[in-house]
C-alpha cells in the first residue's frame, strides 16, 4: 500500500492525492472539477460536523436550510458582493424545458437569499439577535481544482447572524473565530495564527474578515477558516431595518463565517506521512483498530480473547475488530495505518498466555505491551498523549520555519524554500499587490497577538507599526 504513495520529498503534491485516493477519503468525479466523497472521507466530515455543530449551539445558534438557487437580482443587490464572485458563478438559464425569466446562481455562499428572509422576519429589536447556521453544498466554478482544497462543489457550514449593534456583530464575529481557533487546535492538533484579512484578501462585501491560518508540511499557508463582519451592506441591500426600544428605524448589522471540507485537506497536509494518513484521537472515526494474529490451531483462543478485549473498549472509545478472514496481519497494519487510525491493538497466543495486548502507536510506531487488566487507563493516557504530540509536532514545524526578516532580497530567498515571514507592512495596498506579483506571496493576517513595534515597510521602507504574516498559499 505505502510503496503506491509517493514519498512527499519527491512529490508533494502527488503524495497529497494519492494519500486521498489509496486510504480512499475522496476520488474524482465524473463531473470535471468534482469529487466523490468516499466513506472514509466522509466519516471524518461526519465527526467534524458533529463536534463544530456542538459547539455552535452551546453558544445558541440554531440550523436551518435555505435554496441552493439564489435569483440574478439578489445576487447584484450587493455590488461587492456580486463582483467578488461573478467569475466563480455557475447560472442556470433554463428548467423545465424553457428559458428562465430571470437567471438564478447555484449558490457560492448564501448571504443575499438568507438576508432576503430575513427582511421578513426582523421587524422590531426583540426580533434579534438571529443566530442561524446551515449545513450545505455550495458551487464556484473554479479553473484549478484540487481535491478537498478547491472543487467546483464542496460542503461547508456557513453561519448568518443578525444584531442591533455593531458591537454585538463584531462580538460574534470573534465568538466563532475563537471556536474556530479551539476547534483547529484541540481537536485537528493543528496549530492557527489567529488575525485580520487585509482589505485585499477580505470576503467580498464585508467590512472586516477575520482567519485563522494554518502552516501545512510543505511550508504553504492554508486558510482553515474565515469569520466575516459584514457591516449594515447586506441590510441597506435588503432593506432590512428593525425598530429599536425608541421607535427609531436602524439597519441590522450582519456576520457570517464558515469551514468547509477544505479541513479534512488540511489535515492530511498537517500530519500525514508516507504511509498515509494520522488522524488526531479526538477527530478519528476509529480510534482503535484491533488486529487478531493467529494460526489455523491458536485461530478460536486468539478470536475469542480479541472479542473480550473489543467488547471491553468500545464503551469508552471508537473501536473496531479486524477479524478478516482473506488479509493476513501484515496487510492489516498497512491498511489501518494508511487510513491514519491512531492505535492498533495487536493480539496473538502469545499475548493470550500473558494475559496482555501490544499498541502500536500511529504516530512514532512505538509498541508498547499492556496487561490487560490496566488496558483501559494505559490506552487513555496514549490517545491523549498522540493528540498533544501531534500538537506539538506541527507547532515545532511552523516555529522552525517562520522567520523574522527585515530585507526584501532575503524575504525573496527565503520564500522560495517555503515559509512564514513576519515582516514589517506599511498598510499600503498597492506595496501589498506589488508583492503577490514578485513573489506570489500573500499576508495571510494581521496576527491579534502581534505586538506594536516601529519598523519599515519590507517593500516601500515607509514606517510600519507592526509585522504582518507572508506566505504563498493554496
Amino acid at each position: 500500500m505505502a510503496e503506491r504513495i509517493t514519498p512527499r520529498d519527491k512529490d508533494y503534491s502527488r503524495w497529497y492525492t494519492d494519500v486521498i485516493l489509496q486510504a480512499k477519503l475522496a476520488d474524482y468525479s465524473p463531473v470535471k472539477g468534482c469529487m466523490v466523497i468516499r466513506p472514509n472521507g466522509y466519516a471524518i466530515w461526519e465527526k467534524i460536523q458533529h463536534i463544530l455543530d456542538g459547539m455552535f449551539k452551546a453558544t445558541g445558534h440554531v440550523n436551518a436550510y435555505f435554496p441552493l438557487f439564489i435569483p440574478e437580482s439578489f445576487m447584484k443587490k450587493e455590488a461587492e458582493h456580486v463582483e467578488g464572485f461573478a467569475p466563480e458563478a455557475a447560472v442556470v438559464t433554463h428548467g423545465g424545458g424553457e428559458e428562465l425569466e430571470e437567471p438564478l446562481y447555484v449558490r457560492p455562499t448564501s448571504e443575499t437569499i438568507i438576508w432576503s428572509m430575513y427582511k421578513k422576519w426582523i421587524m422590531s429589536y426583540r426580533d434579534l439577535p438571529i443566530l442561524i447556521n446551515q449545513w450545505a453544498n455550495v458551487v464556484r466554478w473554479e479553473m484549478r481544482t484540487r481535491l478537498f482544497l478547491r472543487t467546483t462543489e464542496f460542503l461547508w457550514q456557513e453561519g448568518h447572524t443578525a444584531h442591533a449593534t455593531r458591537e454585538e456583530a463584531e462580538e460574534e464575529t470573534l465568538r466563532i473565530l475563537e471556536i474556530y481557533r479551539k476547534f483547529a487546535e484541540e481537536y485537528m492538533a493543528m496549530p492557527v495564527i489567529v488575525g485580520r484579512k487585509t482589505e485585499n484578501e477580505k470576503f467580498a462585501g464585508a467590512v472586516n474578515t477575520y482567519s485563522i491560518e494554518a502552516m501545512m508540511q510543505d511550508k504553504k499557508a492554508l486558510q482553515a477558516g474565515t469569520s466575516h463582519y459584514l457591516g449594515i451592506n447586506f441590510a441597506k441591500a435588503f432593506d432590512v431595518k428593525f425598530q429599536d426600544k425608541d421607535g427609531e428605524l436602524k439597519y441590522v448589522h450582519a456576520t457570517s463565517w464558515g469551514v468547509s471540507t477544505r479541513l479534512i485537506g488540511a489535515l492530511i497536509m498537517t500530519h500525514g506521512d508516507d504511509d498515509g494518513l494520522i488522524i488526531p484521537p479526538r477527530l478519528a472515526p476509529v480510534q482503535i483498530v484491533i488486529v487478531p494474529i493467529w494460526k489455523e490451531a491458536t485461530r478460536a483462543t486468539v478470536l475469542e480473547y480479541s472479542e473480550r478485549v473489543y467488547a471491553q473498549l468500545k464503551e469508552r472509545f471508537s473501536v473496531k475488530l479486524d477479524d478478516r478472514d482473506q488479509y493476513k496481519p501484515g496487510y492489516k497494519f498497512a491498511e489501518w495505518e494508511l487510513q491514519g487510525v491512531p492505535l492498533r491493538v495487536e493480539i496473538g497466543p502469545r499475548d493470550v498466555e500473558n494475559n496482555q495486548l501490544v499498541l502500536a502507536r500511529r504516530d512514532t510506531r512505538e509498541k508498547i505491551p499492556v496487561a490487560l487488566n490496566e488496558m483501559v487507563p494505559k490506552i487513555e493516557a496514549l490517545l491523549e498523549d498522540i493528540q498533544q504530540s501531534l500538537f506539538n509536532r506541527a507547532l515545532q514545524m511552523r516555529q522552525e520555519n517562520t522567520f523574522t526578516l527585515d530585507d526584501y532580497h532575503e524575504f525573496k530567498e527565503v520564500l522560495e524554500k517555503g515559509a512564514f515571514i513576519r515582516a514589517h507592512w506599511c498598510g499600503s495596498g498597492e506595496c501589498e499587490l506589488k508583492i503577490k506579483e514578485e513573489t506570489k506571496a500573500t499576508i495571510r493576517n494581521i496576527p491579534f497577538d502581534e505586538p506594536e513595534e516601529e519598523g519599515k515597510c519590507i517593500y516601500c521602507g515607509n514606517p510600519s507599526s507592526r509585522r504582518v504574516i507572508f506566505a504563498r498559499a493554496y
